[in-house]
């Protein structure tokens, strides 16, 4: 049967993973579809109520309003800010993949849709020998590949895309990101010119938001969203008009 979801991964850190993700949550939520959502590994949570933390999986919850226990949209918290596989080793701590598919599986069975963010790009390591490439397939769910507008993007995208693709890994989409009120020539090629290359539809195109807290500029990119093609594709999925 196929599932679901979308796995979210970018070409690089800091591309918006995670407002794409959310916003993708929020217009869903907005749709009143259910949707679990999950950040398998954080690397640079932060401590609260000497607690662990993480703030990207706290904004993908409040976005997607999934009531799931927090240990399963976030099984792995890490504290320092570097590759997982590093974090984790500084730590003490394995990754598995099993623990992350059985907190997926009660996500799933709860939902009606599955949204799952990645960290960094998609060759980033969680083992010594896994990526998030390599998580990606375990869950089997397609991809969407978060990037950004400007010089240097197409082949970040590319080199994602058909990495993905080697691994077998079957890719749905891009989402541009902080795409500028004044594009310039490189912006106003990169998309067609990365989804003539690689053959994947761009599913939308965000813009750059300044002066809003992460809730509002959720917010807003949900409201956007409705008009990309993205949206589209969710709505049929749920036979909505």
């Amino acid at each position: 049967m196929k599932k679901r979801g979308f796995f979210i991964t970018g070409t690089d850190t800091a591309v918006g993973k995670t407002i794409t993700t959310a916003a993708i949550a929020r217009f869903l939520h907005n749709r009143g579809i259910s949707t679990g959502v999950m950040k398998p590994v954080t690397s640079g949570s932060v401590l609260r109520g000497g607690k662990p933390v993480s703030e990207d999986a706290e904004l993908l919850k409040w976005a997607s309003s999934c009531t799931a226990r927090d240990a399963d949209i976030a099984p792995y918290l890490l504290k320092a800010p570097l590759a997982p596989s590093v974090a984790a080793s500084l730590e003490g701590v394995e990754i598995l993949f099993e623990n992350i598919a059985q907190a997926y599986k009660r996500l799933e069975t709860a939902h009606d849709f599955m949204l799952v963010e990645g960290a960094g790009g998609l060759l980033a390591p969680l083992t010594e020998k896994l990526s998030i490439a390599d998580l990606v397939l375990s869950l089997q769910l397609p991809l969407i590949i978060v990037t950004r507008p400007n010089l240097g993007t197409v082949n970040h995208t590319l080199l994602t895309s058909f990495c993905a693709k080697k691994m077998g890994i079957e890719v749905s989409g891009i989402i541009m990101n902080q795409y500028p009120d004044s594009a310039g020539p490189v912006e106003k090629y990169a998309a067609g010119m990365i989804s003539k290359l690689s053959g994947d539809p761009v599913l939308g195109i965000l813009p750059h938001l300044e002066g809003y807290n992460d809730t509002d500029m959720v917010e807003k990119l949900a409201l956007v969203l409705r008009g990309e093609p993205l949206a589209n594709i969710l709505l049929k999925e749920f036979n909505i008009e």
